[in-house]
């Protein structure tokens, strides 16, 4: 199989989907490699590494999508790059599909093969790591006194208190920026719906953080006692409410910061809206709002590794054993695929959109097939079934 390493073009992406150690592993089982010139430099692999490693460059966006049989990259599919999707082309990358409608509409069209990589990992995105602790970094950046923040210091100085922090979801981003807070002095407090996950944090940290049960009401009774608070809470699609609103943002100091890391469109905070690394912020009722939507992009080289290495046996698994097999032994990889020869196989962007789908495993005729188990990728479900499917 011939397989494609395509520059990212997002506004602020700096990351790549593979590096040359990966190439080399790729090379090495067999297939062919084609790099697009540069789409590694930002993170510092440069073309000639990806040559040594048995990659060829291809100099242009078009030339490797022609040429390519799988290809991949970090983020979603711009606009201008609908126009080289083509029918039976696998295409791996963050597509986001329950939000992009047009996305979607553009896949389907094309009758490619989309697989959308932030549900296929089984351990958790390095993305979702990086996020949490840089995006603590870039809120503690944004507290300073010259970005407009009320300029407190994370962990205090003698006879001025550190800050007061609150991190909505435990998860792996919430984590990740726990970690980092707690290890520079501040005073945190998680909050989120899973009673076990507040357990194990509380056990982790010898009982010197804070956990509360996540709701509205109690979000509100601490929100003026804030300095920073940090959403890592992955919002269900479907709800129109918010957990913060406009009128909770104006309980808290002047200057206070809000990192926004899950950025959902719409989202849990009903003030957000996406920013990116030239022109990060911005401040709604005197709170200052960070929303970069690829904070990982920032810290490229570290994320670059991280996330090549996690996703390396995936495509490996695609490209040694074929898109039907490597779905009966990875679930993570069957739950992810988005779409199949024009047909939508991604629940929660049915449930969102409106638009009929089929299961994976019928689309693929490996139903019957004793398949490796993978939890749902969200809670949304849809019974929108195609009434028909001609393969």
């Amino acid at each position: 199989m011939i397989f494609g390493v395509l520059k990212d073009i997002k506004v602020g992406e700096n990351r790549t989907i593979c590096t040359p150690l990966q190439v080399t592993s790729i090379v090495a089982a067999g297939h062919t490699v084609l790099v697009q010139a540069g789409a590694g430099a930002r993170a510092g692999f440069e073309d000639e590494a990806y040559v040594k490693a048995g990659a060829t460059i291809a100099e242009t966006a078009a030339e490797l999508w022609a040429k390519c049989d799988f290809v991949a990259k970090v983020k979603e599919i711009e606009e201008s790059e609908y126009q080289y999707l083509r029918e039976g082309q696998i295409v791996y990358c963050c597509i986001h599909p329950a939000g992009h409608p047009e996305e979607v509409q553009a896949i389907l069209d094309s009758k490619c093969i989309a697989i959308t990589a932030e549900d296929s990992h089984r351990y958790g995105s390095p993305n979702c790591e990086a996020a949490g602790k840089q995006g603590a970094l870039f809120g503690l950046e944004s507290m300073l006194t010259i970005n407009g923040g009320k300029g407190k210091f994370v962990g205090g100085f003698a006879g001025a208190p550190g800050m007061n922090v609150l991190i909505l979801g435990g998860g792996i981003v919430g984590q990740g920026a726990l970690s980092v807070l707690y290890a520079l002095g501040a005073s945190v407090t998680v909050m989120d719906i899973n009673m076990g996950t507040l357990n194990m944090l509380q056990t982790r940290y010898d009982n010197k953080i804070n956990t509360m049960y996540c709701t509205k009401e109690a979000i509100a009774s601490v929100l003026p006692s804030m300095d920073m608070v940090i959403n890592c809470v992955k919002w269900p699609k479907e709800r129109k409410d918010f957990l913060i609103d406009k009128e909770m943002l104006k309980t808290m100091e002047k200057g206070s910061v809000l990192v926004d890391i899950s950025n959902d469109d719409p989202g849990a905070i009903e003030s957000s809206h996406e920013t990116h690394h030239d022109n990060p912020r911005y401040t709604v009722n005197g709170v200052v709002h960070y929303c970069v939507s690829n904070i990982p992009g920032a810290v490229a080289h570290s994320t670059s590794v991280a996330l090549a290495a996690e996703t390396l046996p995936m495509l490996l698994n695609i490209l040694n054993n074929g898109l039907a097999e490597a779905c009966v032994r990875d679930g993570f990889i069957r739950r992810s695929l988005t779409a199949y020869r024009g047909y939508l196989t991604h629940e929660e962007t049915s449930a969102i959109q409106g638009r009929p789908w089929i299961r994976p495993e019928d689309i693929l005729g490996i139903a019957d097939r004793k398949l490796d188990a993978a939890p749902p990728a969200t809670v949304t479900r849809s019974n929108h079934f195609y009434q028909e499917v001609k393969l």
